[in-house]
């Protein structure tokens, strides 16, 4: 199995509270236990590791709505090896990887406020605008020598002010400091940039697709 995969799943389970993956042939089973995302299943091998004849097998055998399928490859690619009762998201998902270090932290923006907490082996961090409203967020799971970056936002009436690289070097000098020297992370399309801009690299595409009806929200 690939390591950076395992390590995303690794770190994506301490996250987000959900069961330990259970091992299979192909990759993991993740038992999260909400509605619309029941169960995941996550393919252990990415780009052209990943073959159609697995895809298939897995998905064939997936018959309850809610179940959600993560595979290292291209939407264009997965989108034809799985069937109808399928929803897939269009656009790419992308399996990122940095080096971490220290380094410095932004200051926070004038009148902003920032709060970071721990529990359960996760950190999260918030920054509240001066208003009091949620203005950008996120958290990581640092699991041994790497950590999982997850859940980044920025809400839209605060962006082009620096939180989201503030959120993300403040995480990333948690993660070191608690031992970890690589930083994994799950992005969107709208986060890739701000990502690469401070050091990210892409190491694999990743198509989210859902059993059943399209989801309300993304997974």
């Amino acid at each position: 199995m690939d390591r950076t995969v395992r390590a995303w799943v690794d770190g994506w389970v301490v996250s987000r509270g959900a069961a330990p993956p259970v091992a299979e042939p192909w990759g993991w089973t993740i038992d999260v236990g909400l509605y619309g995302h029941v169960t995941r299943h996550v393919l252990g091998t990415k780009g052209d590791a990943l073959d159609e004849t697995t895809v298939r097998k897995v998905a064939g055998a997936v018959t309850g709505n809610g179940v959600w399928l993560k595979a290292f490859r291209d939407p264009e690619v997965v989108s034809r090896w799985l069937g109808g009762d399928w929803w897939v998201d269009p656009e790419p998902g992308w399996l990122m990887t940095v080096p971490l270090t220290e380094g410095d932290v932004p200051e926070v923006p004038d009148g902003y406020r920032l709060r970071t907490w721990s529990r359960g082996g996760v950190t999260r961090l918030m920054v509240a605008a001066p208003d009091g409203s949620l203005a950008a967020r996120g958290q990581i799971a640092p699991t041994g020598g790497t950590a999982v970056v997850d859940q980044i936002e920025t809400a839209a009436a605060h962006r082009r002010r620096g939180l989201g690289s503030l959120v993300m070097r403040t995480l990333q000098q948690v993660a070191v400091r608690r031992g970890a020297h690589t930083g994994v992370l799950a992005g969107s399309p709208a986060g890739r940039g701000l990502y690469e801009a401070l050091g990210w690299a892409v190491a694999a595409p990743l198509t989210s697709a859902r059993y059943g009806p399209p989801p309300s929200a993304p997974a």
